[in-house]
């Protein structure tokens, strides 16, 4: 500790680059968290989906295209399927077009029964049940709208041209998705005039040891229908949809590692203009008594104290920054609503940025402690 004010002294030597030293490698942190953030949305959306019971079921053409509601009664009475819930895809705006809501008309029976995880209290479910125009919100729209149990609202379609008049009966909670919103399927089956189709239809089976025979079953009935279709488990469903963006989120990482190399060789170099502006300092602290170590243990004290500043800075730039990420979702978009700086992205990114300022500070270092305390005098005098 006795070492400490010549460290602070050095390092305010020149408040104007050390400040943007700072602030380079802190820019650098936020953007390596905020990138590293995404891919743990993926992650994060699949070791959820790992261990469902749930199956898909769609049309061969693709999530979008109809089936008949007429399907969901056929599948209910195969064997190992313990419940099904018919789904329509809707997608609305909520007071502008910039507020996009993932939203979804399921039918209400068997809500709580498929999807146990997502934390839908039984009185929410009761509710959702009883009130024809009732809707389950995730804990992001409740936040984000300051929306209540009771309160209306209207959705305005954008995949249909009707508007949804809702009424919240409860919350998605636990692993639901925080940021969508679900309605009865008979409710939007009125508005756009009784159709009885369905883009998705939802089944829980038994156990883990029937889904492919429950798969091949459902399947197989409809494979000489109009209508035929494709049945997946949740976790396949998922990598299916999130195949194209894993290219995006890879990216994001290559492109994380790279700003960061880039900031580590200008705090490199930053580091060795310092050292080099102080060369007759340090052969006068030798010739005084200063041993090698101390000198060397000093100028790494200098790169660390710089990297935890950055880092500190960066990470919480990131925290909060990703925090604000939902009031964007105008030019986000739903992803918005998902991203969260995982713990361990900011610890990563923190020791990140410890590294660059102590590793920036040691070839330097090292080159001025190794240099002949005489022909270093010479140039003082």
């Amino acid at each position: 500790m006795k070492y400490l004010p010549i460290v602070l002294r050095n390092i305010l030597r020149n408040k104007r680059r050390t400040v943007l030293t700072v602030l380079s490698i802190a820019v650098s942190v936020f953007v390596f968290a905020a990138l590293m953030s995404l891919p743990a949305v993926v992650n994060r959306i699949l070791r959820d989906r790992a261990n469902s019971l749930r199956l898909i079921t769609h049309s061969k053409a693709g999530f979008f295209y109809n089936l008949p509601g007429a399907y969901r009664n056929q599948i209910a009475v195969i064997p190992h399927v313990e419940a099904v819930c018919g789904e329509m895809i809707f997608m609305g705006t909520y007071r502008s077009v910039r507020d996009l809501v993932p939203s979804a008309a399921i039918d209400p029976e068997k809500v709580e029964e498929i999807w146990p995880d997502w934390g839908i209290s039984r009185q929410a479910a009761e509710e959702f049940r009883r009130v024809r125009t009732g809707a389950l919100a995730g804990s992001a729209l409740m936040k984000r709208y300051g929306w209540k149990i009771g309160d209306h609202v209207i959705l305005r379609g954008t995949i249909y041209p009707v508007d949804a008049e809702l009424t919240i009966a409860g919350t998605l909670n636990g692993e639901a998705p925080a940021g969508a919103l679900l309605f009865r399927r008979d409710h939007l089956d009125e508005l756009l005039g009784r159709p009885g189709t369905v883009n998705l239809i939802w089944s829980k089976v038994d156990r883990s040891g029937s889904i492919p025979g429950v798969v091949a079953e459902i399947d197989e009935r409809f494979s000489n229908s109009s209508a035929e279709t494709i049945t997946e488990t949740e976790l396949g469903a998922s990598l299916a949809q999130l195949g194209s963006m894993r290219v995006i989120f890879d990216g994001a990482r290559i492109l994380a590692a790279i700003v960061m190399l880039a900031i580590a060789l200008v705090a490199a170099n930053t580091a060795a203009m310092s050292v080099r502006e102080r060369r007759k300092e340090i052969a006068v602290m030798r010739a005084i008594g200063f041993r090698p170590a101390v000198i060397l243990i000093c100028l790494l004290a200098e790169g660390l104290a710089i990297g935890v500043a950055s880092g500190l800075l960066g990470c919480a730039a990131a925290y909060f920054g990703l925090k604000l990420a939902p009031r964007a979702s105008s030019s986000l978009g739903v992803l918005a609503l998902l991203i969260s700086p995982p713990a361990r992205v900011l610890v990563e990114s923190f020791l990140i940025a410890a590294a660059i300022g102590l590793i920036s500070s040691f070839a330097p270092g090292i080159a001025a402690v190794r240099r002949e305390v005489v022909s270093e005098l010479r140039a003082v005098v």
